[in-house]
């Protein structure tokens, strides 16, 4: 915390006879509780905690809505999964993750002083700022990148940045990260809530997020050899490089599991009311579920009597809604995700099997997700291997993951009855789309990657503009989020610079990272 100064200045007034003038003084204000300088250390657990929890807010309102996880059911304007997105919605991404990215910048500046030199704590920032850019980027194309959060050093209307030079700045940074995580020095495990203090596991991380990020490249003529022919290196040096190949390695913020947001380390979905946190699953995103008798879905491996997702069933069949429903449409009875009291009169034994304060939720990235990458890697031709090897490792992680005493003995029966064999016999376009349906659901709850994966690929094939439906927008996904209000008004020099170049501050508006030849 910071001393407040507060300097006085006495006016002589005069009442009834002069007053005697009173001199200059400055009053020092110090905060009893707080500190005036912080440490590496201490920044590291709250900046994992507000950045997860800002993704997983956002996520679960934005994300969900568009990507056919779940349907807000409201007969209201302005509702998300009619993609119908209104500009006060863009606030809270920009607002929550430009904030924290402060403390992670702070991170990099006070590890690089001689007291607490770390270069540890310099690569795990490094990580941390491409988290929190690639969202921010991925969300509104252009942004401020290398002038933002220098408020202090007088820069209060930043420039914004070319998304293509942010990412390949991005890709520099990670860089770095795995070469100070090589030979950094150990970092206090109690203030990394994350890994515990396993270097080893923050390499891991760094390099699967370099995948991503390269991935998502792959397909931009300007960069794609380049792109293809770093990500090729990653996968094919482990030693340099090392990725994460087990459910151990995943990057997940462990929450108290409590319904009180008062516990430490509590989730941020336990601050919403009961009430509010439940929301009508969709048609799509539970038909898939449903039919294939996922093991998420299934009670042999729920608790409390319920499923692993908690997820309500209506007269014991799930009930999709579906999305952009048209308004009064709906018959009485949809299936909740995110449900609270499953069981009826069973609140205090259900406990435990509510999304709302699972222990698992808080998800960075996971490692079924760097399989489904590798499986892409492999269907391109980038890579060696069997398709089918990782896409089978892809599905058996993202269940062991949620039910880690799922057995590998019953994968392949699963996969038989699901009809989710790999065959490599499919056209691409069938081949894309059977990967990125598995991926889809390994990406549950992972920020907005869902979306930002759809804007890449196209897959999975989301229905929309169907009998019974009513979308805005004539029916086409967004490209892009607005950017806030405030910027428009605190920054409208640097704003209308990226306009004219990026193009209309609208959702249609295609940034450079999707935008198709």
């Amino acid at each position: 915390m910071r001393n407040i100064k507060i300097k006085l200045t006495c006016i002589a007034l005069l009442v009834g006879s002069t007053m005697p003038a009173c001199k200059d003084f400055v009053e020092v204000n110090t905060d009893p509780i707080g500190t005036p300088t912080t440490t590496p250390a201490q920044l590291l657990a709250p900046s994992l905690v507000n950045l997860v929890s800002a993704n997983m807010l956002r996520g679960r309102t934005f994300n969900n809505e568009l990507m056919q996880v779940t349907v807000n059911i409201s007969d209201a304007d302005g509702q998300i999964n009619r993609y119908d997105i209104r500009r006060p919605q863009a606030d809270y991404t920009w607002n929550a993750l430009f904030t924290e990215l402060t403390n992670v910048r702070d991170i990099y500046t006070l590890a690089s002083k001689p007291e607490y030199a770390n270069g540890s704590y310099k690569g795990i920032s490094r990580i941390l700022e491409a988290y929190a850019v690639s969202v921010l980027t991925d969300t509104y194309g252009d942004i401020p990148y290398t002038e933002a959060n220098k408020g202090r050093d007088g820069i209060v209307e930043p420039k914004f940045d070319r998304q293509k030079d942010i990412y390949l700045d991005l890709y520099k940074n990670l860089e770095e990260a795995n070469t100070l995580l090589t030979t950094g020095t150990a970092i206090n495990a109690t203030t990394d809530r994350l890994f515990n203090g396993n270097i080893t596991k923050w390499r891991k991380l760094g390099n699967s997020l370099y995948l991503r990020l390269l991935l998502r490249l792959s397909g931009k003529a300007e960069v794609s050899a380049t792109a293809i022919s770093k990500l090729k290196e990653i996968i094919g040096d482990p030693a340099k490089y090392p990725v994460m190949t087990s459910n151990d390695d995943t990057a997940r913020l462990p929450w108290t599991e409590s319904l009180t947001s008062t516990a430490l380390y509590s989730s941020p979905y336990t601050s919403i009311r009961a009430l509010d946190f439940r929301s009508a699953v969709s048609k799509f995103f539970i038909d898939h579920l449903r039919d294939w008798n996922h093991p998420v879905v299934n009670m042999t491996y729920g608790k409390n009597g319920t499923n692993r997702w908690g997820i309500s069933t209506v007269s014991g069949s799930y009930v999709g809604v579906p999305a952009g429903y048209t308004p009064g449409s709906l018959s009485t009875g949809q299936s909740s995700l995110y449900a609270v009291d499953n069981v009826p009169g069973a609140n205090t034994a259900n406990v435990g099997n509510t999304l709302q304060n699972d222990a698992y939720t808080g998800i960075i990235m996971n490692v079924a997700e760097v399989d489904f990458i590798l499986a892409e890697a492999a269907i391109n031709g980038w890579i060696s291997g069997p398709v089918a090897t990782y896409y089978n490792k892809g599905v058996l992680d993202m269940i062991q993951y949620w039910i880690p005493s799922y057995p590998v003995t019953s994968l392949a029966a699963y996969m038989t009855a699901a009809d989710i064999n790999w065959s490599d016999a499919q056209p691409l376009a069938d081949k894309m789309e059977m990967l990125h349906l598995q991926k889809y659901y390994a990406l549950f709850l992972v920020d907005s990657e869902q979306w930002a994966e759809y804007r890449r690929t196209g897959h999975p094939v989301l229905p929309v503009n169907l009998p019974g439906t009513t979308f805005a927008n004539g029916g086409v996904m967004p490209a892009r989020n607005y950017y806030p209000v405030i910027v428009q008004t605190a920054n409208r020099d640097s704003y209308n610079a990226a306009v004219a170049i990026q193009g209309a501050d609208a959702i249609n508006t295609q940034i450079w990272s999707y935008k198709k030849p």
